[in-house]
């Protein structure tokens, strides 16, 4: 890395930021909030947030097991028939930066459940990351910091000012700025563009996840 920046952990969103998904979780989440008879026009908001949370707020109660089990099963539908992809270049943004002896962890707003169909498609079980947090793993979503937090604890990284977060939601950037983050970016390769993300406290706009290792190698963060 030619001691040109100091980061020890890279924390990356998936859906939009690693993984192209084709926006289906959000598909599977309108569908879910009309099917109970809830609004789905602001489904837009919660992007990159719990869930849970999502359709607990869009339909006005907090007791939502049901419909939740529903946005399961409408999404695993959908991956099935559009199944999701990484994003060109970011497997070997990975695999550069972990070379480099750079952890890379991932951070999600989907749970467990939905997280491990994913890894399974996409072959990233084995040898790809250092750690995966999910946020049924943590007290609370996005913008809460914990689970950028929690990958810090994963991977005994213990100084934030060495971490690196991004995404493609303000939310992830929030969540960033929120965890301490010395480096903050939004990447473009998400549904938010560049004037959404950059009203929102960053250090750095980029296309996607896939210029981040010569990034940090040119120093283009210290």
């Amino acid at each position: 890395m030619n001691g040109a920046m100091k980061v020890d952990l890279v924390v990356l969103d998936i859906a939009g930021t690693t993984v192209e998904e084709h926006g289906l979780v959000y598909k599977a989440l309108a569908d879910t909030v009309v099917a109970a008879g809830g609004s789905a026009r602001n489904v837009g908001e919660w992007m990159g947030a719990d869930k849970y949370e999502a359709i607990s707020s869009m339909l006005g109660k907090s007791e939502v097991d049901g419909e939740f089990q529903d946005f399961h099963e409408r999404l695993a539908k959908y991956y099935a028939e559009t199944p999701p992809a990484s994003i060109a270049g970011v497997p070997e943004a990975l695999a550069r930066l972990r070379s480099n002896g750079v952890k890379v962890a991932l951070t999600t707003g989907f749970d467990r459940p939905v997280v491990d169909g994913l890894l399974d498609v996409l072959g990233w079980r084995e040898g790809v990351l250092d750690a995966v947090v999910c946020v049924d793993d943590v007290k609370a979503g996005r913008p809460a910091p914990y689970m950028i937090h929690r990958a810090m604890e994963l991977t005994g990284v213990r100084d934030v000012r060495r971490v690196l977060t991004a995404g493609d939601t303000t939310r992830d950037l929030q969540a960033g700025t929120n965890a301490g983050a010395a480096f903050v970016v939004g990447v473009l390769s998400g549904s938010q563009t560049a004037e959404e993300l950059g009203a929102v406290r960053h250090t750095h706009l980029l296309r996607s996840v896939a210029e981040i290792p010569a990034l940090v190698e040119s120093g283009g963060v210290a």
